[in-house]
């Protein structure tokens, strides 16, 4: 994490004292370097400091590399101040054969009485993992392919990643305010008002997330987040169709303004001879000025540019170019909303969680980066495809295949995803291997749940414990 802090740093001086685009272009990408490096190490850090009942809201708390973003620097000099004053994850240390190191560190998270159980547990897991050197050996992903449970654990974690990527949160978090004009906002100044709403439900549904995610359980959280973001998502693909269905007519002939600033395309014979409508004007490629009583009522096609715009707002009217008006915005509006809503508390949080705490700790670093590498590169392909896909399948389609994604997600997460709420590593551990042995080939067909018992745990050492014991004494 401190690595990513000073990466992070770096990129933000290098942007603030930027002489051209280029070094701009440049700064920004080593800021992205290291929300990369942090978006992989702060769950895995968060998850190995915390007890098993509190780890999933305590990673559902937002990535600090998003909130680094908004004021450059700061939250990443903040966060190196405070790293300086914070341990060594203890699990890291016991792999590397650190047992006197962990140990203190572990008496700072867990109660006495859990204490003992804990140790066993990672103690035995670490045996396992060791070579024999005592010390945890290198992961290589033919390691990973190799394992059946890995593989298992694998396509949980990096479908889940995606998955939260296809559904198009960052899509509509990045072009929300262009998404409210597709609606028929056509005001730029409403439309970004509208989206602040929109980034202002989300940060109350994710401390929703963190309230529920312990207590609902991951698997839950992700499933009833689902049905409401098809829900949602249906409901948006419906309403951007009926704006489309609801377009006021243009005004033929019309004298409101100068013949020279009409669109030519509506002026032809064969457009003068028949009704249009302002969806018509904007596939003209022009710019439809609504009427300026009721924006329902026909309005003028004028030429597409800035100087007409201004002419047709000086107007008192709307100047509208990527949607028409339409009495049914407001659909659009709620099922955005209500999009939010469903995703912010589950969808949101659970992937980050669950991929934190799936993977055994010797494949936990390799695998997490593995998901999280999935996660930024769906990221910038749904991202990138947004705008081309309304084009070429309109607002509505767009958003209909994004239900169907939603749909395929719901599907994945009830047959690939196991619940792991108040499970430690090494039972989450010993559920992959139930679910190998009930499985054939790569795709972990079955819902069936843990029955997990400690009664095959290999004691640890009783020395170990009679140091701890010493250490609580003081002697």
């Amino acid at each position: 994490m401190l690595i990513a802090d000073g990466v992070f740093i770096l990129g933000s001086l290098l942007m603030a004292a930027a002489p051209s685009p280029s070094v701009l272009i440049a700064g920004r990408m080593i800021v992205g370097l290291g929300i990369g490096i942090a978006s992989i190490a702060a769950p895995l850090y968060i998850a190995e400091t915390s007890p098993s009942h509190i780890r999933g809201a305590l990673v559902s708390v937002p990535g600090t590399w998003r909130w680094m973003l908004g004021v450059a620097g700061v939250p990443a000099l903040l966060q190196v101040l405070i790293f300086t004053c914070l341990p060594e994850s203890p699990r890291w240390l016991i792999r590397k054969g650190n047992v006197d190191d962990a140990i203190p560190i572990f008496q700072r998270i867990y109660p006495p009485e859990d204490l003992k159980t804990e140790l066993e547990q990672i103690m035995d897991a670490a045996e396992t993992e060791s070579g024999p050197d005592g010390i945890a050996k290198d992961i290589s992903i033919g390691d990973i392919l190799g394992s059946k449970e890995m593989r298992l654990a694998l396509i949980a974690g990096v479908g889940l990643q995606i998955f939260q990527q296809l559904v198009g949160i960052n899509t509509v978090m990045y072009y929300s305010p262009s998404i409210m004009e597709l609606a028929g906002f056509a005001s730029h100044r409403i439309a970004l008002l509208l989206s602040l709403v929109v980034a202002g439900v989300n940060a109350l549904g994710t401390v929703a997330g963190i309230l529920l995610i312990d207590r609902s359980g991951r698997r839950k959280l992700a499933l009833s987040s689902l049905i409401g973001v098809t829900g949602a998502l249906l409901l948006l693909s419906v309403g951007f169709f009926m704006t489309t269905t609801d377009s006021p007519n243009v005004m033929s002939p019309d004298n409101t303004f100068r013949s020279e600033i009409l669109c030519p395309a509506m002026q032809t014979k064969q457009s003068v001879s028949r009704s249009l409508s302002c969806l018509d004007c904007l596939h003209a490629a022009c710019g439809f000025c609504a009427a300026p009583e009721n924006k329902m009522e026909p309005g003028s096609c004028l030429i597409y540019n800035a100087t007409v715009a201004g002419i047709c707002t000086s107007a008192s009217r709307s100047w509208n170019t990527q949607a028409c008006p339409s009495q049914y915005g407001w659909l659009a509006l709620v099922g955005l909303v209500f999009y939010i809503v469903a995703f912010s508390p589950g969808m949101g949080p659970v992937p980050w969680a669950v991929n934190s705490e799936i993977y055994p700790a010797q494949y936990r670093g390799v695998c997490g980066g593995i998901a999280a590498t999935a996660n930024w590169i769906s990221n910038l392909l749904v991202a990138q495809s947004f705008l081309s896909l309304t084009r070429l399948l309109g607002t509505s389609g767009t958003f209909f295949l994004f239900t169907c994604m939603s749909a395929l997600a719901m599907i994945f997460v009830f047959v690939a995803i196991p619940e792991t709420k108040g499970l430690s590593f090494q039972e989450v551990e010993a559920l992959w291997e139930e679910r190998a042995k009930k499985t054939n080939g790569w795709f972990p067909w079955t819902t069936d749940s843990l029955q997990y018992s400690r009664a095959s745990e290999k004691s640890v050492p009783m020395q170990i414990f009679s140091d701890l014991d010493s250490i609580q004494s003081g002697t």
